[in-house]
């Protein structure tokens, strides 16, 4: 008689089983159901939860439109946001991040698109960063037309999330904002930025973690926490009251490579950006994180936009014009410096030290 024992056969599997959860992300379209539609525009077709998102081109608007697209994530921001439970406003920085590089073409922002992947869906942490997305898409004007959602277990560490945004817009042809027309004597107008947005952040985890720094420890009149994990802002509605207003030679959206990096992608090569920082307020967070990271000017400036989020060239004989136009909708911009002609072998971008 064999001894040989049948070994029992191995239970049937689900997707759950693999790590996959069906149910949770139905759950999280259900959940967001309400912040998308408050995004929504005339041009929308359909509902939330097709295969492809549906927008109808407005007709009639535009005798040459031009299409701009822009892609985006956040960065290493995630890492706070996920440290310090700031979940709610890190889907309007996404937001923000592609936006504003359309804007920046004299573009009007029409719908957005999201990716959100984790390796396990936290339905309530997945719905608060939705929110954050649909806010910013509001804050912006463009529809929140469709996203992904994917779970893959085994390529996140438990907890974390990643998170990719897709933006497009439209822009008359011949109100293409590509800075050709930028000479030497049109003025620099800055707006103001709410602290790092998006970027710098390997650099600000660096210095918080060598520092031991706590979130709760206060920054100006705001803590360390609200200060590095304040969304970035939308330019949307200064944009357009500066289009509205005065001709817009130039606008630059301040990014990863900070003012000295991002000016210049905007501006002939013949000219240079030259500004002053002693023209415009300086967050506190910027000098917390140049104290304690003991970093020189020239780190600073290539690597924050140091209190400015955006830096439109207009003509000298508008500024006066662009700042009443500004003020009108509630927004702040001082002129922070101007163009000049370009020596050869010159930086493209000159920032003067606040002192």
């Amino acid at each position: 008689m064999s001894d040989d024992v049948t070994p029992p056969e191995p239970a049937p599997l689900t997707y759950r089983d693999a790590g996959v959860d069906i149910d949770a992300g139905n759950r999280l379209v259900e959940a967001i159901k309400a912040a998308v539609d408050s995004t929504r525009r005339p041009e929308v077709v359909g509902e939330l939860g097709g295969f492809g998102g549906l927008f109808a081109f407005p007709k009639g608007r535009y005798r040459r439109p031009l299409l701009v697209a822009g892609t985006d994530g956040v960065g290493t921001k995630l890492k706070l946001a996920l440290a310090w439970n700031g979940h709610d406003g890190i889907g309007i920085d996404l937001v923000a991040m592609c936006v504003n590089d359309v804007l920046v073409c004299g573009a009007e922002p029409l719908f957005f698109l999201d990716y959100y992947a984790t390796g396990k869906l936290d339905v309530e942490v997945a719905r608060r960063v939705v929110e954050g997305i649909a806010a910013g898409c509001r804050a912006a004007g463009c529809a929140l037309i469709g996203g992904e959602t994917a779970e893959m277990p085994g390529f996140y560490a438990p907890g974390d999330y990643d998170l990719a945004g897709f933006c497009v817009g439209v822009v008359e042809a011949d109100e293409l904002i590509d800075g050709r027309d930028a000479r030497p004597g049109d003025v620099l107008l800055g707006l103001p930025s709410s602290g790092p947005h998006a970027n710098g952040y390997s650099l600000i985890r660096k210095i918080l973690e060598r520092d031991g720094a706590r979130p709760e420890q206060p920054c100006g009149d705001r803590t360390l926490a609200e200060a590095l994990l304040a969304p970035t802002r939308i330019y949307a509605r200064a944009v357009a009251a500066l289009k509205a207003a005065v001709p817009v030679k130039a606008l630059a959206h301040i990014t990863g490579g900070g003012l000295v990096e991002n000016i210049p992608r905007v501006l002939p090569e013949d000219v240079v950006a030259e500004l002053d920082a002693r023209r415009w307020p300086r967050p506190p967070v910027f000098d917390l994180l140049a104290e304690r990271g003991r970093l020189s000017w020239p780190e600073q400036i290539r690597t924050f936009n140091c209190g400015l989020g955006l830096v439109a060239a207009i003509g000298a004989e508008h500024v006066e014009a662009a700042l009443a136009a500004l003020e009108a909708v509630g927004e702040t911009a001082w002129p922070v410096g101007a163009l000049r002609a370009r020596r050869e072998g010159e930086a493209r971008a000159v920032v003067h030290p606040p002192a």
